[in-house]
């Protein structure tokens, strides 16, 4: 998850929304990281999760991430879930509840029920004051502009 808060804090000097996400196989070996770039792409699916699922995916030569551990600062969307669930990431680490658009344990419970063909292990809360705070102080300076 430090890996993932330093993808967001490079995010946040971007003036990107401070979201990262690293992946890792096996626990151990780091597959890829991102951090949000919707801003400076102009493309409204380049969150981190979707970055990382892509370079992980294309690391590997597969679109299955079976033994991968997805670490994110902030809760999921639909969209990014939609991305995990499809990918077979084995387990998903987040910081920050997302109360507006987290699709996880904030809303819509993706991934906690047998609904979809993959379930997914759900990590919360690590280290969520460092991944609230990061956010905070983003959503605060561009009010203050």
């Amino acid at each position: 998850m430090l890996l993932a808060l330093g993808q967001a804090r490079e995010a946040s000097r971007i003036n990107e929304v401070p979201v990262g996400a690293v992946i890792v196989s096996g626990g151990q070996q780091i597959l890829s990281q991102a951090h949000n770039l919707r801003e400076s792409t102009q493309n409204p699916v380049a969150h981190a999760e979707i970055l990382a699922i892509e370079a992980a995916c294309k690391k590997t030569g597969s679109w299955r991430l079976p033994d991968a551990t997805i670490y994110i600062t902030l809760e999921p969307c639909v969209m990014c879930m939609g991305a995990v669930v499809n990918s077979r990431i084995k387990r998903v680490v987040f910081g920050a509840t997302d109360p507006k658009a987290g699709a996880v344990v904030s809303n819509f419970g993706i991934g906690l029920d047998d609904t979809l063909n993959h379930r997914p292990e759900i990590t919360r809360s690590v280290l969520e004051d460092e991944c609230s705070l990061i956010l905070k102080e983003f959503f605060g300076q561009l009010r203050n502009k």
